[in-house]
């Protein structure tokens, strides 16, 4: 399976280099063509053609494969193998010409991510993992951080857009950690966070009223490159339940327990 996985991954990478690039040609996009799918949420033709070819595209990768999709192109497997694509993670820094935006393309079965691609096309970095196969950055390997400690660390998070219901919560562990540890930042996308975490740039990554699309392919690739990922509560229902921490693992337990101060 491990082999299988590999060339899957390699097709996936390809694929989203192709697609990516092609969106990357896109960015004279203005929020004025952008259209408001909820509060605070764009979506702009980008977003839905890019899908549909990343949709085209997995279907001749892996035609047994159901979809789970951000702008609902495809339908779910019956099977539990599902594409979880968000084709333009970042819109609204795409549409404001910030270069903090990816695709991401997680492979999951189940509940479960075996494979990941986020490819950022702002700098050409390409993250890939799948289940036992180790996380890369353009073909290189990856480790997450050392970091034995919350106060030594920094630290990626994000604000729901639509989704105020924690938000007093969220707010005071947001100043909690402001100050315990060396920082707090705010990429403007979940896929690019996880995949710094992956790589040691953070030490973690927490977010609440996320979808599984922003989180699949980061789930697999933090975790091949050795950290740990749940849900609040130290679960694992962290890709389909709305809320995630991912750390270096070393941090883990004390991020957990900080979080278990707000969220109940």
């Amino acid at each position: 399976m491990d082999s299988s996985l590999k060339h899957i991954t390699a097709q996936v990478e390809t694929l989203s280099k192709e697609i990516g690039n092609w969106m990357k040609a896109q960015t004279t996009v203005s929020e004025n063509i952008a259209e408001v799918k909820s509060e605070n949420n764009l979506v702009t033709y980008v977003d839905k053609e890019s899908e549909r070819r990343f949709v085209e595209g997995l279907k001749h990768i892996l035609p047994e494969a159901g979809f789970v999709a951000e702008e609902g192109t495809g339908a779910p497997a019956a099977s539990g193998l599902n594409w979880v694509i968000d084709p333009l993670d970042g819109t609204t820094n795409f549409v404001h010409g910030m270069p903090v935006w990816c695709t991401s393309i997680g492979l999951c079965q189940g509940n479960e991510a075996i494979a990941g691609v986020i490819y950022d096309p702002s700098s050409n970095e390409c993250f890939t993992a799948w289940k036992g196969g180790g996380a890369f950055l353009n073909g290189q390997p990856i480790r997450i951080s050392t970091i034995p400690s919350l106060e030594q660390s920094l630290f990626a998070t994000g604000f729901p857009y639509d989704d105020f219901g924690r938000e007093e919560a969220y707010i005071a562990l947001f100043r909690d950690m402001m100050r315990s540890t060396r920082g707090l930042r705010r990429l403007g996308s979940a896929a690019l966070d996880m995949a710094w975490a992956a790589c040691g740039r953070v030490e973690g990554f927490y977010e609440y009223g996320l979808n599984p699309w922003d989180v699949a392919a980061g789930c697999i690739i933090v975790q091949e490159a050795g950290g740990t990922v749940t849900d609040f509560s130290g679960g694992d229902n962290y890709i389909f339940g709305e809320d995630l921490v991912c750390t270096n693992g070393h941090v883990q337990a004390e991020m957990l327990a900080k979080i278990a101060r707000y969220f109940s």
